[in-house]
């Protein structure tokens, strides 16, 4: 369990980067896996997202989890959009008390903003192709549509793969520049193979819309095999699945 430095000061909400241990899945699953939409059997996950609930003090039902689809799709979620059915969406926001909301990982980035003054919690799923289209920038604006202020908001951006292990092509590369050549910023080249710096450029969408309280669990996913689930890391060990990881957020 890891905890954002600047959202621990904060006593009206609970927070958590949750590892992937003490859970009940098994094999490359092992063992807190909290991925619907991963083959493991699904008693194991239910079971783990019950661990999760009890863990933060939440009802199970009240646990919200998005049907992430690598889009720039945000939603705003009342006690009235309350349901079993996972929500279609990259980031997801409440204003309302124990509503517990989360956002599943395996290499993109994961991130926690709270308001404190409006009183408004936000998770945010960052892929490439998110961060990419704008998920980031659409999640401010619907904060600001329910009364946030940039100033006032408090970002944690949470374990991610490095840019070390991240290798890209060409293409990608090439369709970063096209549309900012200020993106060079966020690769590295070594032995004409590209690397790319996801965790940068997600900071990089806030700060470029002026929110600037940013703080950062810089942990690899990819490397701390003990700790976090990896979907590079499944790949590069031919494993034909992955575990997700889960970081969560809560008003009190």
């Amino acid at each position: 369990m890891f905890y954002s430095k600047q959202l621990i000061k904060y006593p009206k909400i609970k927070h958590c980067f949750f590892s992937n241990k003490n859970g009940v899945s098994k094999n490359i699953y092992k063992s807190l896996n909290c991925g619907i939409g991963s083959q493991d059997k699904r008693k194991n996950v239910i079971k783990n997202l019950q661990i999760i609930s009890k863990k933060v003090g939440c009802k199970y039902k009240n646990l919200i989890t998005m049907n992430q689809t690598h889009s720039n799709n945000v939603k705003f979620i009342s006690r009235n959009s309350l349901n079993k059915n996972k929500i279609s969406c990259d980031a997801i926001l409440t204003n309302k008390k124990e509503i517990c909301i989360s956002v599943l990982t395996a290499d993109c980035v994961p991130i926690l903003i709270y308001d404190p003054v409006n009183n408004i919690i936000a998770a945010i799923h960052a892929g490439w192709k998110g961060a990419y289209k704008g998920i980031i920038q659409n999640t401010i604006k619907k904060l600001i549509k329910n009364g946030s202020k940039k100033k006032n908001l408090i970002v944690a951006i949470g374990p991610s793969i490095s840019q070390k292990n991240y290798e890209v092509s060409l293409s990608f590369y090439k369709k970063f520049i096209k549309k900012n050549k200020i993106n060079k910023i966020f690769f590295k080249i070594r032995k004409s193979i590209f690397f790319f710096n996801l965790r940068k450029y997600v900071e990089y969408q806030f700060k470029s819309s002026q929110v600037k309280n940013i703080s950062h669990i810089n942990l690899d996913t990819f490397d701390q095999k003990n700790n976090f689930f990896s979907r590079r890391r499944s790949l590069f060990n031919n494993q034909n699945d992955y575990g997700r990881n889960i970081s969560i957020i809560m008003i009190k």
